[in-house]
């Protein structure tokens, strides 16, 4: 089973997509005619971009049919389930969005941190000017 994590590209291509599973592009092709729930995007040219959760489906199908050994369909009923296959959208897209929360978070921070040198560095200058005054 793959591992969502290692999924950081917004899409992949089917080649990439064969390469993660070590599988041929045209069983890709064929799966997305067999399992309707397997529909990535395509561009003007007809190039297929899968997104994570196309991804982590393909993975639990490749899981269905080539490990557990369910043939096309005892898979197809399998993901007909769609707690399953909603669980399976949700979980790419729950993670993506903390990921995006994580880096929002990181951004404030670094904000936050250069906003507090520059708060020292004006407190510094005042502190300086204080002195120099007291000496006058």
């Amino acid at each position: 089973m793959i591992n969502p994590d290692n999924l950081t590209k917004r899409y992949y291509k089917i080649g990439e997509v064969a390469k993660i599973f070590n599988v041929a592009t045209s069983l890709i092709r064929y799966w997305e005619g067999e399992f309707p729930q397997l529909h990535p995007l395509k561009n003007s040219s007809g190039v297929r971009r899968y997104t994570k959760e196309d991804v982590i489906l393909f993975g639990h199908i490749y899981d269905l049919v080539k490990v557990k050994g369910y043939k096309i369909d005892g898979a197809k009923k399998s993901l007909k389930d769609k707690r399953l296959v909603n669980k399976i959208k949700n979980s790419g897209s729950e993670e993506s969005d903390l990921h995006k929360l994580k880096y929002e978070l990181e951004d404030i921070r670094k904000g936050l941190l250069n906003l507090r040198f520059q708060i020292q560095k004006v407190k510094l200058k005042s502190d300086e000017m204080d002195l120099d005054s007291k000496e006058l």
